[in-house]
């Protein structure tokens, strides 16, 4: 089906090194099935020096495991939720928070 969280959402991760932070997400890869997280999942890249680049060290983003995150749905109390489609009455597809009773997520 693809992944359910879209940029711009609020994200709590739930496994890994970077467990319990939240954050923006920045940027999905589908293909990969990876979510890109602003501040979490950092690393850095060593360059080497070519003709037009100076080498060095620069900090990258890396992916974060779509699994390993979860949709904050509450911004004061944290709460999570996993996502879920729901055709709504104009025959719409959106996207609800199946912990909160299938409340439609803006």
């Amino acid at each position: 089906m693809g992944i359910r969280i879209k940029t711009g959402d609020t994200v709590k991760v739930i496994a890994g090194k970077d467990k319990g932070s939240t954050g923006k997400v920045v940027k999905v890869d589908a293909s990969e099935n990876l979510i890109f997280v602003d501040g979490i999942g950092k690393r850095t890249r060593h360059t080497k020096p070519t003709q037009h680049q100076k080498g060095g060290k620069k900090d990258i983003h890396g992916g974060i495991q779509a699994s390993n995150v979860k949709l904050v749905i509450d911004e004061k109390t944290g709460a999570t939720s996993r996502v879920g489609f729901v055709k709504n009455a104009e025959g719409k597809t959106v996207r609800v928070a199946k912990q909160a009773n299938n409340r439609e997520i803006k």
